[in-house]
C-alpha cells in the first residue's frame, strides 16, 4: 500500500493563501489576534515585569547589545542568541512567606524552546565553567512557585560562571537580596547580567556560549522612602575567591551602563535617574549587615 507523500513548506503556504483568498476574514481576524497579543505583551505583561522601563541598548547599530525579551514567570530576559546569554534579567523581591513551597531542584536545566542557538545542559558538560542563574532558583521558586522554578532553570536564564564566584560570592549576594534587602524595604527589583571585556572567549564545550568576564546587579527601590528610589549595584569579576566582603564590589550604576552598552531605567525623570545612577553608598541598605554573609556551600 503506498503512503501519500508529507505535505512540503511551499504546498502549506500555498493552501493557507488560497484559504485566506477564499475567506478574506480569516486575515482579518489573524491580524486582530495578533495586534491584541502584541498590545497585551508590550502594555501589560512586561511592564508588570519591569522597574521604570524596558533597559534598551545605548547604541542601537551594536550587534553585542542586540536582544530579544522572553518573559518568563516571575521574571524577564533580555536575551542575546549571538552570545548565548542573557544581557539583562529583571525580577522583583518581595519577604518569602512562611508558608511558600521548598520545592526540589530540578537535575538539569531545560533548552529554551524560544531560542535560536538551541543552548542545552550538555553545552556546559566538561566545560570548567557553573551554570550560573541569572534569575535564582531559591528565591524564583519560593515567591513564584513549581513554574517559576521551572523557567528559572531554563538555559535562556543561565550563563557561564566560575566555581567561587557562583556558589559562594553570587550566592551570598543571592542570599543577601532575598533575606536582607526585600525585609528591610518590602519590596525590591533586581537587574543582573554579565559583562563582557570585548575579547571574545567561548565554552570550548559549545562555540554558541560566550563566557563573560564579569557580572552586576543592580538593586533598586522606591518603598521607603515614598517616591525617592534608592539604588544599589555591585560589579563583581570572574575572579573572586568567594570570601570578599560584598562592599568591596559596590559601584554606581552608571559604571555598569558604561560597561554593557545598556541603559536602565528610562522611564525615571531625567533628574532622578541621573542622580539615582551616579549614587555610590550602601548605607540606605544596611550593607554592612550582609557584607560578610557566608556562603551556603
Amino acid at each position: 500500500m503506498s503512503r501519500r507523500p508529507p505535505l512540503n513548506g511551499f504546498k502549506l503556504i500555498f493552501g493557507l493563501l488560497r484559504l485566506i483568498f477564499r475567506h478574506p476574514s480569516l486575515l482579518l481576524l489573524g491580524l486582530l489576534i495578533g495586534a491584541g497579543d502584541y498590545a497585551y505583551e508590550s502594555q501589560i505583561a512586561r511592564p508588570a515585569l519591569l522597574y521604570q522601563g524596558e533597559p534598551h541598548a545605548i547604541a542601537w547599530q551594536n550587534p553585542d547589545t542586540w536582544f530579544r525579551v522572553l518573559r518568563n514567570h516571575g521574571f524577564i530576559i533580555g536575551y542575546s542568541d549571538l552570545r548565548g546569554n542573557p544581557l539583562w534579567v529583571e525580577y522583583a523581591l518581595t519577604p518569602v512567606p512562611d508558608n511558600a513551597p521548598n520545592l526540589k531542584r530540578p537535575n538539569r536545566f531545560t533548552t529554551d524552546w524560544r531560542s535560536f542557538n538551541r543552548i542545552s545542559h550538555d553545552s556546559y558538560s566538561r566545560s570548567g565553567y557553573d551554570r550560573g542563574h541569572m534569575a535564582p532558583n531559591y528565591a524564583i521558586s519560593h515567591l513564584y512557585g513549581k513554574q517559576g522554578q521551572a523557567d528559572s532553570f531554563l538555559l535562556t536564564n543561565i550563563t557561564p560562571q566560575k566555581k567561587n564566584l557562583n556558589q559562594k560570592l553570587w550566592e551570598r549576594l543571592e542570599d543577601a537580596e532575598i533575606n536582607h534587602f526585600a525585609r528591610t524595604f518590602g519590596k525590591i527589583w533586581v537587574v543582573t547580567g554579565p559583562i563582557f571585556s570585548g575579547t571574545v572567549e567561548r565554552l570550548y564545550s559549545d562555540w554558541k556560549v560566550e563566557i563573560p568576564d564579569a557580572f552586576y546587579k543592580i538593586y533598586i527601590t522606591d518603598t521607603a522612602p515614598p517616591g525617592q528610589p534608592q539604588a544599589l549595584a555591585f560589579l563583581v569579576p570572574q575572579t573572586v575567591n568567594g570570601k570578599e566582603p560584598l562592599a568591596q564590589f559596590v559601584t554606581s550604576i552608571d559604571t555598569i551602563e558604561a560597561q554593557t552598552g545598556l541603559d536602565f531605567f528610562a522611564d525615571l525623570d531625567d533628574g532622578v535617574e541621573n542622580a539615582l545612577e551616579a549614587t555610590v553608598d550602601g548605607l540606605p541598605w544596611n550593607l554592612q549587615k550582609a557584607n560578610t554573609i557566608p556562603p551556603r556551600y
